[in-house]
């Protein structure tokens, strides 16, 4: 019998939890009673009831599998490393809000039994803010031109991975993977699926400005050129304007001596002109420097504080 993982990372969703595990189940139960499977539950340092509410779940099954960090390791390394702790043929990740919809499943399921070992979710409609969803699709748009991979539009992560896939990114040893890049420059022949997501079934999104604008530079510094080639052009155009504007005052002082004052205003206009740009391209080319730090310091993904129904041989993983 083949065996599915399912990945759910959480993060202050003792509202979530347990209906999403409920879903999950009765999904297999009703429309894959063939297929074996697990449900592996990574809390990211949850600071509500999550992590009380995932022992008493993994109590009553032991289907149910869970990993506590021991802090929060952020977005993208916490169900990554969960990924590498599943043992099923495949791994399916999604998320624990009910956004990813458990009912696409099986759609993913019959894709890999057509011999996709890929098969992911790609958002045709979102529930969420209008501008939002719009401001993602831009950035989309704007990310895919700029990198030199084919990155995926309007995908999460929200997928089936065959198991040969998930050895793949066990022999990366990545220590900040970026799932959506990964998929787009070193995945399988793979099958995309539209679907509608809908809107959180309860309690509060942890997203934010900050861990929004994090994964954009993620992604930036992680699959293109841009802001390093950027530097370079902009700093060679005002160098040459510069020049230009340097020359022609130069000029005009020496033909019009007596009358022509040019004055500290344009000085200070373009003092504080370059300043800005220089410190702009500074921050630029620090994103990059910092992604380049996290990946030498080879830092774990993750620290665990505790783990639940795992036996001997996946703890042996961690």
């Amino acid at each position: 019998m083949k065996k599915i993982s399912v990945v759910i990372p959480c993060y202050n969703e003792e509202e979530n939890v347990g209906p999403i595990t409920k879903a999950v189940s009765e999904v297999f139960r009703n429309q894959l009673p063939g297929y074996d499977y697990e449900l592996i539950l990574i809390d990211n340092d949850s600071r509500d009831a999550t992590r009380d509410r995932i022992r008493v779940l993994c109590a009553a099954d032991k289907r149910i599998k869970a990993i506590f960090n021991a802090k929060n390791f952020g977005q993208f390394n916490s169900p990554y490393y969960a990924m590498l702790q599943s043992t099923g043929d495949a791994t399916i990740l999604m998320a624990a809000d009910f956004q990813d919809p458990p009912e696409m499943i099986p759609q993913y399921v019959a894709a890999w039994e057509e011999g996709y070992k890929i098969a992911i979710g790609i958002k045709t409609h979102s529930a969420e803010n209008p501008l939002m969803y719009w401001l993602r699709s831009q950035y989309y748009k704007w990310i895919k031109r700029l990198s030199e991979v084919d990155q995926i539009e309007h995908f999460t992560g929200f997928g089936l991975y065959d198991r040969d896939f998930i050895n793949v990114l066990r022999k990366l040893d990545d220590p900040t993977p970026f799932l959506r890049g990964i998929v787009a420059e070193l995945g399988y022949r793979r099958k995309e699926i539209p679907y509608d997501q809908p809107q959180r079934r309860a309690g509060k999104t942890s997203n934010n400005f900050y861990k929004l604008y994090d994964a954009a530079m993620l992604s930036v510094t992680s699959y293109t050129k841009f802001g390093l080639r950027l530097a370079t052009f902009v700093g060679a155009l005002t160098m040459f304007f510069s020049i230009v504007i340097a020359f022609v005052y130069l000029v005009m002082k020496l033909i019009w001596w007596d009358r022509f004052q040019a004055g500290l205003a344009p000085l200070l206009i373009g003092m504080l002109f370059l300043g800005s740009v220089i410190i702009f391209f500074i921050g630029m080319m620090g994103e990059y420097v910092l992604t380049i730090n996290h990946r030498l310091m080879r830092r774990p993904l993750v620290v665990e504080e505790e783990r639940i129904n795992f036996d001997k041989q996946d703890a042996a993983k961690a």
